[in-house]
């Protein structure tokens, strides 16, 4: 990370330089227009991730670790914000999606594309996250988990919910 230091009446005011963009991949700059947009200041943590999830369809390690270093925040602070992710592509809608998308909005108390109160999960969809002859699918923090059940999904809400 570089700094550097310029007078104004004499005082020094450290001057932030973002990291470069992992690639030339547009969607970066979508990513990086956010985190612009909020100052670079580590209260966009979550709407950072959420531009990235939203943008590529998950959350790997390499985009944690650039919004971590980008937001300056401790890396273990952006891998505490965990994401499920549900698919709502035609396959995954036929065989019950949408009910998935229910039952995790009534347990969480959000909707879809929002964070608990307490910042620890949150619930996003996605068109099609390209594993239709496993629908309906779900992302866990992006290892996708296929043929899900509300009641297992439920289960892992409870789990990251007490953690």
């Amino acid at each position: 990370m570089l700094c550097a230091m310029f007078s104004l009446e004499e005082e020094f005011v450290p001057v932030f330089t973002p990291p470069p963009l992992p690639s030339d991949d547009k969607r970066w700059k979508i990513v990086n227009g956010t985190m612009r947009k909020n100052g670079f200041a580590r209260h966009a943590l979550i709407e950072t991730l959420h531009t990235v999830q939203s943008s590529f369809g998950y959350l790997d390690d390499e985009a944690i670790r650039f919004v971590a270093l980008s937001l300056r925040v401790p890396l273990s602070q952006a891998y505490g914000v965990v994401t499920m992710t549900i698919c709502t592509g035609t396959a995954c809608y036929i065989k019950g999606t949408d009910k998935l998308v229910a039952a995790a909005e009534q347990r969480l108390g959000i909707p879809q594309g929002q964070t608990t109160k307490d910042g620890k999960i949150s619930l996003m969809t996605a068109r099609c996250v390209g594993a239709c002859g496993r629908a309906p699918v779900v992302l866990e923090d992006g290892e996708l988990r296929g043929q899900m059940v509300e009641g297992e999904m439920l289960e892992q809400l409870e789990r990251w919910a007490v953690e």
